[in-house]
């Protein structure tokens, strides 16, 4: 799963992932060391002109469809079933999306019976995209746009820690992913195109169990 995520490196050096136009780049955000589900975050997608653009969403699915506000958690979507749930199946088909990040949680049980949370990073702290789904909710009272992160079971090195992982997409792949033409038969292969592999993982203090935490973690001497 992934349940937290950061957002640390200035705006301008994300959007060097994607196609965006000089507007988009100019963007003004402070860095973002514990984003947690329901609050607001970027995501990328295409619109209708086939531009990539940045919309901003509610990190928790709202189905299309739904008349209330979800009670189940809707932050993450497995990709077993990301093409057959009710809840994702229509995004799954023409509404997915980047969300960029640069960093993501993950915990283990320690030996004092608390949890204690890894920081998981490409090399150098590069940024990346997890792929996910986005919607658009008219039919509450208040109209939401929202996203969800693809999940997938965990590779190594993750998989020392934790047995799902949210999958990080390679840049070759980000058009195919997000053009809605894109085949839905050919989405999980390109769902394959991650690199989950290449993370690197160290532990960090435990004031970012607290999902009001909004500093940057200590971290931990204890790297795998």
């Amino acid at each position: 799963m992934c349940g937290r995520f950061t957002q640390m490196l200035p705006w301008r050096e994300l959007v060097a992932l994607y196609r965006l136009t000089e507007n988009i780049k100019s963007r003004n955000t402070e860095a973002r060391f514990n984003v947690a589900p329901t609050q607001t975050v970027p995501f990328v997608r295409v619109d209708d002109e086939g531009n990539q653009t940045v919309d901003d969403g509610r990190w928790w699915l709202v189905p299309h469809w739904a008349k209330d506000m979800p009670k189940a958690a809707m932050f993450n979507a497995r990709i077993e079933t990301v093409d057959s749930s009710p809840a994702f199946r229509d995004a799954f088909k023409t509404r997915r999306c980047l969300i960029p990040a640069d960093g993501f949680y993950e915990w283990t049980k320690a030996l004092d019976g608390g949890k204690d949370p890894w920081l998981i990073q490409m090399p150098g702290g590069a940024p990346y995209a997890f792929a996910g789904l986005w919607a658009h909710n008219t039919r509450i009272e208040t109209p939401v746009t929202s996203c969800t992160i693809i999940t997938a079971p965990a590779v190594s090195p993750i998989s020392q820690i934790h047995d799902r992982m949210p999958i990080i997409l390679a840049p070759d792949v980000f058009d195919a992913w997000l053009n809605p033409a894109t085949p839905v038969e050919n989405l999980k292969g390109i769902l394959a195109h991650h690199l989950d592999g290449q993370m690197q993982m160290h532990r960090v203090s435990r004031d970012i169990n607290k999902a009001t935490f909004q500093g940057r973690p200590e971290p931990i001497v204890n790297s795998l």
